[in-house]
């Protein structure tokens, strides 16, 4: 689903620069993508768009950064120490100062299964709508901790 919405956003601002978020979200929404504005906001650093005075726009090379960026496994993997489950919440201990690249991550995932993060200095909780999605992320995780 990202990487379709981030495709439909690259297209739309191939065509022109698009003015304000507002603009943005309007024309998702009428290609089908009904987003927030938080996720508006990380498909906008995501992407690396360039904001100016005609509005947002492609940055040179846009298509290529987010192919750049450490995906949410080599985050895991590099910081994430283990995850500990309690009914549909995940905690997962991190390297000192490795929570909050492991927050940010999952966020940017946009996975149906996390409702939201909070990260301290080495740990994140990751809030679940259910016991049986806390399990299969779990399960993603610790394949990904290795």
């Amino acid at each position: 689903m990202k990487q379709q919405r981030h495709t439909v956003i690259r297209e739309l601002l191939g065509r022109a620069p698009i003015a304000s978020q507002d603009e943005l979200r309007r024309k998702l929404a009428g290609r089908g993508f009904h987003v927030t504005q938080a996720t508006l906001s990380r498909d906008i650093h995501e992407l690396r768009l360039s904001k100016g005075p005609d509005g947002y726009s492609l940055s040179n090379g846009a298509e290529h950064d987010e192919d750049s960026l450490p995906g949410i496994r080599d985050v895991l993997h590099g910081f994430g120490l283990e995850v500990r489950q309690a009914a549909n919440l995940l905690v997962v201990i991190t390297t000192t100062g490795g929570a909050q690249p492991i927050a940010a991550g999952m966020d940017y995932e946009d996975w149906p299964q996390v409702v939201g993060t909070i990260a301290g200095d080495d740990t994140v909780l990751i809030i679940c709508p259910d016991i049986e999605q806390a399990n299969e992320l779990k399960v993603q995780i610790e394949d990904y901790i290795g």
